[in-house]
Protein backbone atom coordinates (compact mmCIF):
# COMPACT_ATOMS: atom_id res chain seq x y z
CA UNK A 1 0.00 0.00 0.00
CA UNK A 2 1.78 3.39 -1.35
CA UNK A 3 1.67 6.11 1.48
CA UNK A 4 -0.87 8.02 -0.09
CA UNK A 5 -3.67 4.66 0.20
CA UNK A 6 -2.34 4.62 3.73
CA UNK A 7 -3.42 8.10 4.79
CA UNK A 8 -6.89 7.87 2.76
CA UNK A 9 -7.48 3.80 4.92
CA UNK A 10 -6.76 5.89 8.18
CA UNK A 11 -8.65 9.12 7.18
CA UNK A 12 -11.80 6.75 6.69
CA UNK A 13 -11.42 4.82 9.72
CA UNK A 14 -11.96 8.31 11.75
CA UNK A 15 -14.88 9.53 9.09
CA UNK A 16 -16.45 6.39 7.71
CA UNK A 17 -19.77 4.94 8.85
CA UNK A 18 -19.63 2.12 11.34
CA UNK A 19 -20.10 -1.02 8.84
CA UNK A 20 -16.59 0.26 7.36
CA UNK A 21 -14.79 0.99 10.30
CA UNK A 22 -16.04 -3.21 11.33
CA UNK A 23 -14.88 -4.37 7.53
CA UNK A 24 -11.01 -2.60 8.30
CA UNK A 25 -10.68 -3.85 12.34
CA UNK A 26 -8.94 -7.28 12.17
CA UNK A 27 -10.77 -9.69 14.93
CA UNK A 28 -7.32 -9.97 16.77
CA UNK A 29 -6.92 -6.20 16.56
CA UNK A 30 -6.13 -4.44 20.41
CA UNK A 31 -6.96 -0.61 20.80
CA UNK A 32 -6.17 1.25 23.69
CA UNK A 33 -8.15 4.48 23.78
CA UNK A 34 -8.46 7.49 26.65
CA UNK A 35 -11.77 6.58 27.71
CA UNK A 36 -13.57 3.38 29.19
CA UNK A 37 -12.93 0.87 28.92
CA UNK A 38 -9.46 1.84 27.63
CA UNK A 39 -8.21 -1.63 26.51
CA UNK A 40 -10.66 -3.32 23.75
CA UNK A 41 -10.40 -5.70 21.21
CA UNK A 42 -11.20 -4.84 17.97
CA UNK A 43 -14.81 -6.17 17.72
CA UNK A 44 -15.43 -4.38 20.85
CA UNK A 45 -14.15 -1.27 19.31
CA UNK A 46 -16.30 -1.43 16.76
CA UNK A 47 -19.30 -2.17 18.63
CA UNK A 48 -18.34 1.00 20.50
CA UNK A 49 -18.34 2.97 16.80
CA UNK A 50 -21.69 2.04 16.08
CA UNK A 51 -23.30 3.69 18.95
CA UNK A 52 -20.91 7.29 18.35
CA UNK A 53 -21.72 9.53 16.01
CA UNK A 54 -18.41 9.73 13.77
CA UNK A 55 -15.85 12.34 13.19
CA UNK A 56 -16.76 14.61 10.02
CA UNK A 57 -13.38 16.02 9.39
CA UNK A 58 -9.60 14.70 10.52
CA UNK A 59 -6.35 16.40 9.88
CA UNK A 60 -2.83 14.42 10.48
CA UNK A 61 0.63 16.27 11.08
CA UNK A 62 3.47 14.64 12.31
CA UNK A 63 3.18 11.39 10.08
CA UNK A 64 5.64 8.78 9.81
CA UNK A 65 4.76 5.43 8.32
CA UNK A 66 7.27 2.07 8.71
CA UNK A 67 7.65 -0.95 7.15
CA UNK A 68 9.35 -3.42 9.17
CA UNK A 69 8.66 -6.18 6.98
CA UNK A 70 6.50 -7.26 4.12
CA UNK A 71 2.84 -7.01 4.12
CA UNK A 72 3.28 -4.73 7.45
CA UNK A 73 2.83 -0.99 8.24
CA UNK A 74 3.15 0.53 11.25
CA UNK A 75 2.05 4.04 11.51
CA UNK A 76 2.19 7.08 14.00
CA UNK A 77 0.96 10.89 13.57
CA UNK A 78 -0.98 13.21 15.30
CA UNK A 79 -4.56 13.73 14.59
CA UNK A 80 -7.18 17.02 15.02
CA UNK A 81 -10.43 15.66 13.88
CA UNK A 82 -14.27 17.54 14.38
CA UNK A 83 -17.58 17.26 14.23
CA UNK A 84 -20.16 19.55 12.67
CA UNK A 85 -21.47 20.35 15.86
CA UNK A 86 -17.99 21.83 16.76
CA UNK A 87 -16.57 19.55 18.89
CA UNK A 88 -12.79 19.05 18.15
CA UNK A 89 -9.89 15.83 19.38
CA UNK A 90 -6.76 15.83 19.20
CA UNK A 91 -4.48 13.12 19.63
CA UNK A 92 -1.24 11.40 19.47
CA UNK A 93 -2.11 7.81 17.84
CA UNK A 94 -0.38 4.90 16.08
CA UNK A 95 -2.00 2.31 13.91
CA UNK A 96 -0.71 -1.21 12.69
CA UNK A 97 -2.32 -2.69 9.37
CA UNK A 98 -1.58 -6.48 8.23
CA UNK A 99 -2.06 -7.77 4.65
CA UNK A 100 -4.23 -10.56 4.79
CA UNK A 101 -4.19 -10.76 0.52
CA UNK A 102 -3.52 -8.55 -2.30
CA UNK A 103 -4.88 -5.11 -1.78
CA UNK A 104 -6.71 -6.43 1.80
CA UNK A 105 -5.95 -4.74 4.67
CA UNK A 106 -6.94 -5.26 8.23
CA UNK A 107 -5.73 -2.86 11.71
CA UNK A 108 -4.43 -5.17 13.95
CA UNK A 109 -3.00 -2.33 16.94
CA UNK A 110 -4.56 0.96 17.40
CA UNK A 111 -3.55 3.35 20.67
CA UNK A 112 -4.63 7.17 21.17
CA UNK A 113 -2.84 9.11 23.68
CA UNK A 114 -4.16 12.91 23.93
CA UNK A 115 -1.90 16.01 24.44
CA UNK A 116 -0.70 16.27 27.62
CA UNK A 117 -1.92 19.27 29.56
CA UNK A 118 -0.45 20.47 33.00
Amino acid sequence: MDDDRVWAFEESLWTGDAEHYRECIDDECVMVVPMPPYVMTGMQAADAVADTPRWTRVRFSDRQIMRPQEGLIVIGYTAEASKDDGEAYTAHCTSTYRRLEHEVWRVVQHQQTPPITA
